[in-house]
């Protein structure tokens, strides 16, 4: 089975399009703190074309690098408008850095912390793309219960795509998908909701047949119900907190990796 993360909408191999032109140079002009105009870019370029045009409008090599690397890695996901991303949030948490090493180098010492601090297992590898998911084997069980915390675990997989710069330097992306987990904490959360409709009702069944007057019980039997319905709603944005705890463990790994803090 294929990887279900989304993949970098630009392969290395491929030349840029007019609209990748246009955000290459307006990150290039960011990182170098200039205004710059794409308007006349034409509607494909390689790379040292684009390396080319940059430089005649007063752009750097090395930001022109940078913004290309980053451009490679960026990702295609369709924005979330559904219910379930409005209520519980995000099914993905990504973060990027730009960094010193060789892409074989960097995908090591990734590999290396992921499955020695992570508690994750190699998935699939590619040239500049690896993924990874989480062990299921007895010593990763065993030290889940024995307290480890291991944050990406709420992800069903990592991925990881690195894209050389120049000869030093690499951009790195990290994306985990959360979207079973998103999923386990939306169906828990409308287990709760819909026991509290039917608390409501059973309470509102009693009720009546108790000859209590309508007006008396419509008050008694809403009460299960607005605290199912509050609760479920409670329990499927904790899904928001996991987005961040993952958000955050995956900055951390860059972090350290920028910082040369992860051996290679």
């Amino acid at each position: 089975m294929g990887s279900d993360l989304p993949v970098p909408v630009a392969p290395s191999s491929n030349a840029l399009d007019r609209a990748a032109v246009e955000r290459v140079l307006a990150r290039a002009a960011q990182l170098q703190n200039l205004s710059i105009s794409a308007d006349d870019a034409p509607d494909v370029l390689s790379d040292d074309q684009v390396i080319a045009a940059g430089a005649e409008v007063g752009l750097s090599v090395m930001h022109l690098r940078q913004a290309i690397a980053e451009e490679r890695t960026r990702i295609g996901v369709p924005t979330e408008r559904g219910l379930r991303a409005q209520v519980a949030g995000a099914g993905w948490a990504s973060a990027s850095r730009t960094v010193a090493g060789t892409p074989a180098s960097v995908l090591e010492a990734l590999n290396a912390t992921l499955t020695r601090e992570e508690s994750l297992a190699i998935k699939r590898r590619y040239a500049e793309r690896w993924t990874w998911e989480p062990r299921r084997d007895f010593w990763a069980m065993f030290r889940r219960i024995g307290g480890w915390r291991f944050d990406l675990q709420h992800a069903s997989e990592i991925a990881a795509t690195v894209i050389p710069v120049d000869e030093q330097r690499v951009t790195v992306r990290l994306d985990a998908d959360v979207s079973r987990t998103r999923n386990e904490r939306l169906e828990q959360g409308a287990g709760v909701a819909v026991g509290g409709v039917v608390s409501g009702g059973v309470v509102a069944g009693l009720a009546s047949i108790a000859h209590f007057a309508v007006i008396a019980i419509f008050p008694i039997a809403a009460v299960p119900v607005v605290a199912g319905l509050a609760g479920g709603y409670a329990l499927a944005r904790r899904h928001r907190e996991t987005v961040e705890r993952t958000q955050l463990a995956l900055e951390q790994v860059l972090d350290r990796l920028e910082h040369g803090d992860i051996r290679r």
